[in-house]
């Protein structure tokens, strides 16, 4: 950054170099990064001060596509505010619907039979797997590795093929229901789950070798987009970018749900809570997830994959088409004519990015009160101005990336 005192210009809006004794003095420029460049990951602005290279100052701009889905989620019956939350990450959208069911469940005091509880946790880990394939191998390319995305990215689609067996949707997936899942775990979803937990560390040491130790790409990601562990808790991050400053919070083992208490996996830390700490956090934890995915499927437990709750749980069609009272069940859910019970609860999920919390307050209607999400993007992404002020443009592509803001997480 060039030696010059900055003052602020109101005719302008940005800061202007103030008059000084050299015989040159370097012009601060305006950058729009975004809101539709590639390298942003998403519909949202940052409108950054330039001196040269480096940047002096940085502003964001979300709302582009803003879609109040809270505000929505008051008008709708609480089962269909499920189609709501896999829009927000939708680079790990069971992860969102389970949640939401669980804040519902809490209202509704159901209790969840264990099966279901397994296969959710399957779910949700297949969820994380997919989102950490996403963001590290998009970081690698956003610093010109391209080899490594194509290796791991064909398991993505592999598991958006387990999502499909299971639920007959890919990315928005509306995966199962209040009270557990929509079906069972057929043979051919249990077949699919076992050879990627066979087959895809093969492909992650792959790309852990082209990447991971790689001179470049230690380069440009090492002491890059730093944060302290004070300033990140300050913030309120969580998630792997929390993790990754130092602090080992992990929603899974400090307030369990759906059983994960009943397995054995490790959080993984960094120490700098850099960029490439960001990228170490997330490779671990892919690791710590196929674990967790072959704990569960080895122990999974008999009994049934849902709740007996049919004021809230859809009864089969077929004993729709021949049972008269799963017809008056099925009639009442879908046409929301079932009132929820008054109350007001909290419930929180580690989502890949983080901590996303559900707030529901009813008031005995058959939509929500009010329901506030939680979503760890919005939370951290605050902190992106004073992460990259000082360095290149380059430097800030990568800092964003390894955060991992996903602009409909961010901007609900």
């Amino acid at each position: 950054m060039s030696e010059v005192a900055l003052v602020a210009n109101p005719n302008v809006g940005i800061a202007k170099p103030q008059e000084s004794n050299k015989k040159y003095v370097n012009e601060l420029t305006t950058l729009n990064l975004g809101p539709t460049h590639p390298a942003t990951h998403g519909i949202f602005q940052n409108i950054l001060t330039m001196d040269g290279e480096t940047i002096v100052d940085s502003e964001q701009t979300v709302g582009y596509i803003h879609r109040a889905f809270e505000k929505i989620a008051e008008r709708r019956p609480l089962y269909q505010i499920t189609t709501l939350t896999d829009r927000m990450n939708y680079c790990s959208s069971p992860i969102n619907n389970m949640g939401w069911h669980m804040t519902v469940e809490k209202l509704l005091g159901i209790e969840v039979p264990k099966r279901a509880q397994y296969i959710r946790v399957i779910m949700m880990e297949l969820a994380r797997i997919a989102d950490h394939i996403v963001c590290n191998s998009i970081l690698a390319v956003d610093t010109g590795a391209l080899t490594g995305f194509l290796y791991v990215m064909q398991w993505r689609e592999h598991i958006y093929e387990i999502y499909e067996e299971v639920c007959g949707a890919r990315l928005t997936t509306n995966m199962g229901r209040f009270g557990g899942m929509e079906r069972d775990l057929s043979k051919e979803a249990i077949r699919k789950i076992n050879v990627l937990l066979d087959e895809f560390p093969k492909s992650l040491l792959e790309f852990e070798g082209l990447v991971k130790r790689n001179r470049i790409f230690m380069d440009r990601t090492t002491d890059v987009g730093a944060i302290s562990a004070e300033r990140a808790l300050n913030y309120g991050f969580t998630g792997p970018n929390l993790r990754a400053a130092g602090v080992d919070y992990d929603v899974r083992a400090m307030n369990p749900y759906s059983s994960y208490e009943d397995f054995e996996f490790e959080v993984p830390v960094g120490t700098k809570g850099d960029t490439y700490d960001r990228f170490l956090v997330r490779g671990e934890e892919m690791w710590q997830s196929l674990n967790i995915i072959r704990q569960a499927l080895n122990n999974l437990p008999e009994g049934s994959y849902h709740a007996d709750a049919p004021h809230y749980y859809l009864p089969k069609k077929q004993d729709v088409y021949h049972n008269m009272e799963a017809l008056i069940y099925h009639f009442k859910i879908v046409m929301g004519e079932i009132d929820a019970p008054v109350g007001e609860v909290y419930h929180s999920v580690e989502g890949a990015n983080g901590e996303l919390g559900f707030y529901l307050v009813s008031d005995g209607g058959r939509a929500p009160y009010r329901l506030k999400f939680r979503r760890p993007c919005f939370i951290y992404y605050q902190a992106f101005p004073e992460m990259i002020v000082g360095s290149t443009l380059s430097d800030a592509i990568v800092t964003m990336s390894s955060m991992n803001v996903i602009a409909g997480e961010l901007d609900v």
